[in-house]
């Protein structure tokens, strides 16, 4: 993806920065050139621009008092969570205000009674899934990313290793105050598991990765935490030989947790980057499948079937993660795969394609055919059991040239192989920046210009998170 760069000079006039400080605190609120540089772009850091301003908000009350004056001198306005994201979608590209919620980030009621969390958008994922653990309950979106923001969760529509079996982050979004880009303040949703008045504005909002309003309170649906949990780790011969088994998987009725792939080269990364061994590495492919329920006696008997239909179809061996070093062993390196491919390479980016899971096996085989037409490391993993993809294209020593026009044939390559097989440009990574030329090519012109229509209602000066997405 391109780089971008403006001189480190503020745009904002100096009345506009003294309004903002009657707002927010100045304590709270930095100018260009004190802005530290980690808000200069995302996790990936495929493209760098700084915003004009960065202001540290606290309440719903506060983002709409900044919002009606942004909207009013028309200054662009990004929202931040952690910076987990990996297509540019928090970066600033057109300088103006960043707005971190990071400090919203307080758990406001547990509702036994309806099941629902309320929570501020700056809240962790981990955060929550500890809170919600420790009083019985399950906050199943689960994506690898644990210290990323719920609010940042939601504008992506998260996934994660658990959405083969309960779905994904807009399952579980009950409802949400939303600040406007004139800011107003509304509220979508609530606590009502049933509703069918009027077009779901809540569920445009999920996924809009800050274009169309800004999150600052949501309500979320809980389940009952399962009692027991197992996990398998079987081992393959090749990649296209476990993959191919996931189908087979599903239909045998019954309900996996999670269906994970991984290939051996990014498990000895992982390791590398840990420095702690993974339970096996002899095998050139693994599936790693969960299994959660109420009772012991139903867990023991899918996991079982799985296990037996896998060693009659091709699996190498099959291993129980049941125990607390197995566990922490094989999830520690699932979660760590993003950060230790990063550690082994020069720079990369990703692909982050969802297809039918009966293309996944064909998908991935045309990954290592790109990988030695073009003479270029592209590791991967994912989630095999819901068809989502994690590529990563590694530039290692190639010069930037070299680099650039690989990457461009190989994204183009592997986007038309995606759209052939009925998938997708992002699963639950989002568009943002980095992916829009290639949204713009899958989804053609009648989508396209629907979604600008939504954009122009929502946001009609174009002045939230402008230039990603679908501007």
């Amino acid at each position: 993806m391109d780089k971008t760069k403006k001189k480190n000079v503020i745009t904002l006039h100096e009345s506009q920065l003294s309004y903002l400080r009657q707002i927010v605190s100045p304590q709270r609120m930095w100018v260009r050139g004190e802005i530290p540089e980690d808000y200069s772009h995302d996790e990936l850091g495929g493209i760098t621009e700084y915003p004009d301003v960065l202001i540290k908000v606290e309440s719903t009350e506060e983002i709409a008092d900044i919002m009606k004056y942004a909207y009013e001198q028309e200054l662009p306005v990004v929202v931040r969570g952690a910076g987990t994201g990996l297509v540019g979608a928090a970066v600033a590209l057109q300088g103006g205000i960043m707005l971190e919620t990071t400090q919203m980030n307080r758990i406001l009621e547990l509702d036994e009674e309806n099941l629902t969390v309320t929570v501020e958008p700056g809240v962790l994922l981990m955060e929550l899934a500890q809170f919600v653990e420790e009083h019985g309950y399950f906050y199943p979106p689960d994506p690898g990313e644990k210290s990323a923001t719920i609010g940042g969760n939601i504008s992506t529509n998260a996934g994660g290793m658990r959405a083969v079996k309960y779905g994904v982050t807009r399952d579980y979004v009950r409802g949400m105050t939303v600040v406007l880009s004139n800011g107003e303040i509304i509220e979508l949703g609530g606590k009502i598991v049933k509703n069918s008045s009027g077009y779901s504005l809540k569920d445009l909002i999920i996924g809009s990765e800050g274009t169309l309003g800004i999150i600052t309170k949501v309500i979320l649906k809980l389940l009952p935490l399962p009692e027991k949990s197992v996990s398998l780790l079987i081992p393959y011969q090749t990649m296209e030989e476990a993959i191919e088994t996931v189908p087979k998987i599903i239909r045998l009725k019954i309900a996996p947790t999670a269906v994970e792939f991984m290939e051996r080269e990014v498990i000895l990364f992982a390791e590398d980057f840990l420095g702690k061994k993974f339970p096996d590495t002899r095998s050139e492919a693994y599936l790693l499948l969960t299994f959660d329920g109420n009772s012991a006696r139903q867990v023991e008997a899918e996991y079982e079937k799985a296990a037996r239909y896998c060693l009659e179809h091709g699996a190498r061996d099959v291993f129980l993660v049941d125990t607390q070093e197995r566990k922490d062993s094989v999830w520690s390196a699932r979660s760590a795969f993003l950060e230790a491919i990063k550690a082994s390479t020069t720079e990369m980016d990703e692909c982050d394609v969802v297809v039918p899971r009966n293309h996944v096996a064909e998908f991935i085989r045309d990954t290592h055919e790109l990988a030695e037409r073009f003479q270029i490391r592209i590791p991967s993993f994912g989630h095999a059991g819901d068809g989502n993809l994690h590529v990563y294209i590694c530039r290692d020593e190639l010069v930037e040239e070299e680099w650039k026009e690989k990457l461009e044939k190989v994204f183009e390559v592997m986007y038309q192989k995606a759209g052939e097989y009925g998938g997708a440009v992002s699963g639950e990574h989002g568009i943002g920046y980095a992916k829009k030329a290639y949204l713009n090519e899958q989804a053609g012109r009648v989508s396209m210009e629907l979604m600008r229509g939504i954009k122009a209602v929502f946001d009609p000066k174009n002045i939230l998170n402008p230039g990603k997405v679908v501007s």
